[in-house]
């Protein structure tokens, strides 16, 4: 059995456990990979300010976001496909997030369906919300969240149109996958994948399948889904979202401090830095290097998160000295879910907690809300002077 310590660790056993197809739509980016990279990497050139002979007991890395207390400021983000890393994937993570006590975000895009969710799930979630363009579909799928109990609605912005994802095209994605002889071939290597799908009945999108119209069947899910991100979302569209929900809400996908100083304005709960993880606009900036400038945009107006890049405790303290009030974890909670299950989910969340602690005492800090640039070096450069 292999030792964890680190999340690099379920990295490589969730290689080793889960199919190519699904392995890279998660570990990718959209055409040249550039922002997915530098999301992770733009991290590193933050580093941090050790102090000591400080009294570093009764350490707090307890918080709260959107209004909900969380074990620490960290929330499982949506994933779409979550269901296809692991047996009833989207269960298992948010069983072992509300155990923990954080957050779980779950995706319109997931194969186990809210109401499957909230059945197994002993806690409220989050729901994430692509907009469609029915109407119809759109106005029962917040009504489902609704009846499930779902604490927060997050409201993804950046997906009116799919990025360029090359990897996802060349491996002809789909949920099943397509049985072609290099899939099998890769699944043979897979058993322990294959035996979990062979026990579960969940291997579709469970929000859309039976619910949308004219959708039955993976093959007229395709052809529905194409054509059905919402390309003219707008602001006004966006408040008729809100008044629908008529609860809390969370912006996704908030880059410019312009679009974030409207959301402000607008009353969202919070809003969310991210650049979807690399997957949409290739060539925007780091998550990270965009967090310092909106923060000062919106001061205190809104709580301002930041997923995207986030691959440690340490990464987690680093957005919170800029500024966030949370963050959240896609990637890092999927290789613990696709190397071992609900308990790999739980083993992410560990190290995360663990790292953040232990980086927290030794920045000479004893409360995660103390946190801020001083503990930081920042070089010059980092934010970038654009003309």
């Amino acid at each position: 059995m292999a030792v964890v310590t680190c999340i690099e660790d379920l990295r490589r056993l969730y290689r080793a456990r889960v199919p190519r197809m699904f392995h890279d739509y998660a570990e990718s980016g959209s055409w040249t990979e550039q922002t997915f990279r530098e999301n992770s990497a733009d991290f590193a050139r933050l580093r941090l300010r050790q102090r000591v002979a400080v009294d570093m007991s009764d350490r707090r890395i307890r918080g709260r976001m959107a209004g909900e207390e969380v074990a620490m400021p960290v929330a499982l983000a949506p994933v779409g496909l979550t269901g296809m890393q692991s047996a009833d994937g989207e269960i298992k993570a948010a069983r072992a997030a509300a155990a923990f006590g954080v957050p779980f975000t779950l995706s319109t895009m997931s194969i186990c369906s809210i109401e499957d969710v909230a059945g197994h799930s002993p806690a409220p979630f989050w729901f994430q919300l692509y907009v469609m363009k029915d109407q119809d579909f759109l106005a029962a799928i917040i009504e489902r969240a609704r009846r499930a109990r779902c604490s927060a609605l997050v409201l993804t912005l950046d997906l009116q149109i799919l990025g360029q994802r090359h990897r996802d095209l060349k491996n002809g994605l789909s949920a099943p996958p397509r049985l072609t002889l290099p899939m099998l071939l890769d699944l043979a290597t897979r058993w322990r994948w294959g035996l979990g799908m062979l026990g579960t009945r969940r291997r579709f999108f469970g929000n859309i399948v039976g619910h949308a119209k004219g959708v039955r069947d993976p093959a007229s899910l395709v052809g529905w889904t194409a054509e059905q991100f919402d390309q003219r979302l707008d602001w006004e569209k966006i408040a008729r979202i809100r008044d629908l929900w008529g609860g809390k809400l969370i912006l996704k996908g908030i880059l410019e401090e312009d679009d974030a100083r409207r959301a402000a304005d607008f009353g969202a709960d919070a809003i969310v830095v991210s650049n979807h993880g690399g997957r949409q606009l290739d060539g925007a900036l780091s998550s990270i290097r965009r967090l310092g400038p909106i923060v000062r945009a919106v001061g205190d107006r809104v709580e301002v998160h930041l997923d995207s890049g986030i691959r440690s405790g340490q990464d987690v303290l680093k957005a919170l000295a800029l500024g966030a009030r949370g963050t959240y974890i896609g990637r890092a909670f999927v290789y613990g879910l696709g190397a071992m299950g609900q308990a790999g989910v739980t083993r992410a969340l560990e190290i995360i907690a663990r790292e953040l602690d232990t980086t927290l005492a030794l920045c000479g800090e004893r409360d995660v809300a103390a946190l801020g640039r001083h503990n930081l070096f920042v070089p010059r450069d980092f934010e970038g002077d654009w003309a």
